[in-house]
């Protein structure tokens, strides 16, 4: 009798691959990336996240390496899978910093550094205003379906870097710049609060000088903080164009990062 399944080792090793490190992949990518990798979703719920978009993806991914899955062959190719996707979603992390950075500067420059408030779901505190910010963009960042972007470069990346190739093939310095590109954009975005806090520092410096009598810290403080507010106020109106900017810019980074 001859059986409905026959399936030869080779084949067998190969079936399993193809649907083994296409979930090591989504696995660190949905561990590091914003929004999915935060403590308000459980680790059951992005790993059974990963192996539905695995186990969907893996008729339509090349064939992967023949290896024998209990080789160092095998770890090592499952452990590249896991470091470029949590390299791929960092990109976005990195995103996601740079207006929490911003927040943070300008709590200083408002005399809020000592603002911040308990995170319980990711075990931390964080600065006020830069908590605040993050929502905000989370918000833009869903209203620009950047989570389904998100989706599409790490599904195209199967495509442009497959299952096999080395992490030496990449251009880890792109991954470098960007960090250096996350100070830069933070500071861009809270540019125009800081130039108007440091005129109205200056301003109550020279009236410390000129009137030594007046209590300059009593004084200074809640103006200070009535104008750091308004600064907010007009950061906020700008900051929709300029994180969409930004986004486009990560998101093509991440394009060309994989191919």
């Amino acid at each position: 009798m001859t059986p409905l399944l026959s399936l030869t080792t080779p084949e067998l090793m190969a079936w399993i691959g193809k649907g083994w490190w296409p979930f090591c992949r989504l696995a660190a990518f949905f561990w590091v990336l914003p929004l999915f990798g935060d403590g308000h979703l459980s680790p059951q719920i992005r790993l059974l996240f990963a192996f539905v978009l695995a186990m969907v993806l893996m008729p339509l991914l090349p064939k992967g390496p023949e290896v024998d899955p209990f080789s160092f062959a095998t770890l090592v190719i499952t452990l590249e899978q896991l470091l470029f996707g949590a390299l791929l979603a960092l990109m976005l992390q990195l995103l996601f910093t740079v207006v929490t950075m911003a927040g943070q500067i300008l709590s200083m420059q408002m005399g809020l550094a000592m603002a911040v408030m308990n995170d319980p779901v990711n075990g931390g505190s964080a600065p006020l205003l830069g908590q605040l910010l993050w929502i905000f963009v989370a918000l833009l960042f869903l209203a620009w379906n950047g989570h389904l972007l998100a989706l599409d470069v790490i599904v195209e990346s199967f495509r442009r870097w497959p299952v096999g190739h080395s992490l030496t093939e990449l251009d880890l310095s792109l991954l470098i710049n960007l960090a250096g590109w996350m100070f830069g954009a933070a500071l861009l975005l809270a540019l125009p609060a800081v130039i108007a806090m440091l005129l109205v520092n200056i301003t109550f410096g020279v009236m410390n000088r000129s009137a030594p009598s007046l209590n300059i810290f009593a004084l200074g403080f809640p103006m200070t903080m009535m104008l750091g507010l308004v600064s907010l106020l007009l950061m906020l109106a700008n900051i929709p164009q300029r994180y969409l900017e930004f986004s486009q810019d990560v998101f093509e980074l991440m394009r060309q990062w994989g191919s």
